[in-house]
């Protein structure tokens, strides 16, 4: 008789669930993060005639990457400022050769046809972007103005190393985002 009583309320806790025992917490999912970019130049064979110019500059962290948006107001998906991003071994004002120097363990090079509104966005030769800090970013470390010349505005990133990157143009936005990791 006793096995029988220990049989029913074995079966009554698992039918309720009550004898169910306790497993570990789920792991939090991870995102899977893109990183097929790759890491070689990327340009778009955009307008040369200024739809407008560089209005403002600003930064984003994201869980996979960080990301870097050029407010260029007027530009259109349809008709985008002509721009190249690319790693370079050092950052320079090319007209002067004068090397601008850039934190980070690489250098991504930032290359787009719109002035800069410096009403707007004050920002001098090798001066570091206004209004950006990038303490808290896992990729990147330092930003600097290279200028505008031959119709093209020049943008030095530093970040910690040669990583994916990509860019993307939005209406009145060119975006560059930068992997955390390959």
């Amino acid at each position: 008789m006793r096995r029988w009583t220990t049989v029913l309320a074995t079966l009554a806790l698992v039918l309720t669930g009550a004898g169910a025992v306790p497993t570990a917490a789920a792991a939090p999912q991870i995102a899977a993060c893109e990183t097929g970019w790759g890491s070689q130049a990327k340009s778009e064979p955009g307008s040369l005639e200024m739809a407008g110019a560089l209005a403002d500059v600003r930064t984003g962290r994201h869980a996979c990457y960080d990301r870097m948006v050029f407010d260029i107001p007027g530009m259109t998906t349809a008709d985008p400022a002509l721009y190249w991003v690319q790693y370079v071994p050092s950052f320079a004002h090319i007209p002067s050769q004068t090397g601008i120097p850039v934190e980070g363990g690489a250098v991504i090079e930032i290359e787009f046809t719109a002035p800069v509104n410096h009403s707007q966005y004050p920002v001098g030769l090798a001066d570091p972007l206004p209004g950006l800090h990038f303490s808290g970013y896992q990729t990147f470390r330092d930003a600097k103005f290279g200028g505008y010349y031959d119709s093209a505005t020049h943008i030095g990133l530093g970040v910690r190393a040669r990583l994916p990157f990509r860019v993307l143009v939005l209406p009145e936005r060119l975006v560059v985002d930068v992997a955390h990791r390959w």
